[in-house]
């Protein structure tokens, strides 16, 4: 029997790099790597993956020129329009974990209605981390974390306590990580919840990456021994 992992995240990295291996706009890129989405998610639909988390900005991303920040805003906002009312007959639940205040009004808007209508499926759990960073999601729940025990030390404070507090509550920790466009880094995604997850990087660039290499990915997954700090005796016992 295939073991399918319960959560798989994915960093979606190499749109612009493949606009420029054929000589065009990196806006193209980005374009290809939106309408890609659709085709993982149903994807991972069929292997029957129940949650799936995608890195689609960071942080660290509004550092990039202001012309392809803008493209990306608008491709987000163009996603939830045309992809919102398929996510509901689909059985597929949304939500967007980040720091939303710095999105526009419509933006935000959007996002809401997408979240509210597709609040009651279960069939899929599609999350994305949209102005997400590792280190802003641990420091966030801290201080929420303090402000609902006031009085409590900081030094009591135990890890499973502060999964709570955490923008993925409520979500299982990513089993499988998956990073195309051939980078071998974490950038600040998911980083107290991928502890344990196993990691996997492909030089295949987000928009190429499609249904049969998921499947491959799904059966190198199925031959690792997660140990959690055991033996491989004990984890095989």
């Amino acid at each position: 029997m295939k073991l399918v992992p319960k959560h798989i995240a994915m960093i979606m990295d190499g749109n612009g790099r493949w606009a420029k291996k054929r000589l065009l706009p990196r806006a193209v890129g980005h374009v290809k790597g939106a309408a890609n989405v659709r085709s993982v998610v149903q994807a991972c639909t069929d292997q029957g993956v129940d949650y799936l988390t995608l890195f689609a900005f960071s942080t660290e991303n509004w550092r990039r020129p202001e012309e392809e920040v803008s493209t990306l805003m608008d491709l987000f906002i163009q996603y939830l329009d045309k992809e919102v009312n398929e996510m509901k007959e689909a059985g597929i639940r949304f939500r967007i974990i980040g720091d939303r205040s710095a999105f526009t009004p419509t933006l935000q808007d959007r996002i809401l209605r997408a979240e509210q209508e597709t609040s009651h499926n279960s069939k899929l759990h599609l999350t994305i981390a949209a102005n997400y960073g590792g280190k802003w999601d641990i420091l966030n729940a801290t201080h929420l974390w303090a402000v609902a025990n006031p009085g409590v030390p900081v030094s009591s404070l135990e890890p499973a306590a502060l999964d709570a507090y955490l923008s993925t509550a409520g979500l299982p920790d990513p089993d499988l990580l998956i990073r195309t466009g051939g980078e071998s880094r974490m950038s600040n995604f998911l980083l107290w919840q991928m502890a344990y997850t196993e990691l996997y990087f492909t030089d295949t660039f987000w928009p190429e990456f499609g249904a049969s290499e998921l499947e491959s990915v799904i059966e190198w997954f199925g031959k690792r021994v997660r140990r959690f700090g055991k033996t491989d005796e004990q984890v095989l016992s």
